[in-house]
């Protein structure tokens, strides 16, 4: 088969499922989490502090029970952090970094929620098994996976506050306050030690190839 055939064969809906087929479903996670959130943080052009802080908002907005519009609330935050707070963070890392929460987590988040919330509020005679909440989250939410956005969107929030509303509310405080400042320190650290690891490794090659150069010469 000719080189340009074969490429266009490798392109194709078929060959691309067949690729993604040879990854199981965790590592087709692991990849997705590296291209989605690790990427971006290594290829930005900020400031550490200034990535740091679009992580910082995109993980407290994940660590809330409102998928499907994070994008939105962590859109408006920085708005009001530029116009009124003279505070300002990496938008599109922020948007990104809201992904946390999604199709694979979302259930185990939103259980951790209510149990968190549960406790928090003192009813520890209320606390359901988490099989036991996911197959009413699977039930109540079998109608909404039919509908269009807006209205499954809509149909979720009324899921979420008619069924567990208060107690996941209260209890994603806590994790959303402490996953933000978890994602801060730890993106802080990430592109720090990125970006001094990459400055080293292109100063030794300048110093390898000055010392190949000087070497030419000098067998010249």
């Amino acid at each position: 088969m000719p080189v340009a055939a074969e490429l266009m064969a490798s392109k194709t809906p078929a060959a691309q499922k067949s690729r993604r087929n040879k990854f199981s479903r965790w590592e087709r996670f692991q990849r997705a989490c590296r291209f989605r959130l690790l990427v971006p943080l290594k290829r930005s052009v900020h400031s550490p502090e200034h990535v740091a802080r679009g992580v910082s908002v995109g993980v407290a907005w994940a660590l809330t029970p409102t998928v499907g519009i994070q994008m939105g609330f962590c859109f408006v935050t920085w708005v009001i952090a530029r116009r009124l707070l003279n505070w300002d963070f990496h938008l599109i890392i922020s948007l990104a970094w809201t992904w946390l929460t999604n199709v694979v987590t979302l259930v185990p988040s939103y259980y951790l929620f209510f149990i968190t919330g549960q406790l928090m509020l003192g009813r520890y005679d209320d606390l359901s098994g988490y099989n036991e909440f996911a197959s009413s989250w699977s039930k109540s939410t079998v109608d909404a996976d039919s509908m269009g956005y807006w209205e499954g969107l809509w149909a979720y929030a009324m899921i979420i506050f008619k069924g567990w509303g208060l107690p996941m509310v209260i209890g994603c405080v806590p994790w959303s306050a402490l996953g933000a400042w978890g994602g801060y320190v730890w993106s802080l650290r990430f592109i720090k030690q990125y970006r001094e690891a990459r400055l080293r490794r292109a100063i030794l090659r300048d110093q390898q190839a000055e010392m190949t150069s000087t070497g030419t010469q000098s067998n010249d």
